[in-house]
């Protein structure tokens, strides 16, 4: 992942991570895909909260979307869709 695009990345998470903060967990970059999935682990509270899909998809996607229209989806690693 270039430099560049990396703290793009970072800059928009930066925009939600107090919210996630604020109930115990926090996000990290695991790997951006060449189909430029966003590859991420929730991490706290976030990895193990029954709204942690809801987070991700309304919350960081729609962020990490916003600010990098090329990224087409974001996906956690370590969460199992029910």
């Amino acid at each position: 992942m270039d430099a560049v695009l990396s703290e793009q990345i970072e800059k928009a998470l930066e925009s939600i991570r107090p919210y996630l903060e604020a109930d115990g967990g926090n996000v990290r970059v695991v790997e951006l895909t060449d189909e430029k999935v966003l590859r991420i682990e929730m991490l706290g509270s976030c990895g193990s909260c029954p709204m942690s899909s809801m987070t991700l998809k309304a919350g960081i996607e729609d962020a990490i979307k916003r600010a990098i229209p090329e990224i087409i989806r974001v996906e956690a690693v370590n969460l199992t869709e029910a």
